[in-house]
């Protein structure tokens, strides 16, 4: 399992339906948010309250490629 893979499943564990995420949405977050990337690591502390933010924020108008 890479370290994406499990930031997915701990992060749709946590989450409600509408939160879920896809590894298509992932890839997008870190296209987008590269700066909060060290190397390919994927904490769930430290990555998951910017995703949240980052996929809500998207509902406000930006399409969701998933």
């Amino acid at each position: 399992m890479t370290k994406k893979q499990h930031f997915l499943e701990e992060h749709n564990k946590l989450s409600p339906l509408h939160l879920q995420a896809t590894l298509s949405l992932l890839t997008q977050f870190k296209a987008e948010k590269n700066s909060l990337f060290k190397d390919d690591n994927w904490s769930i502390d430290r990555l998951r309250r910017p995703f949240i933010l980052w996929f809500t924020s998207l509902a406000s108008g930006k399409n969701i490629k998933k």
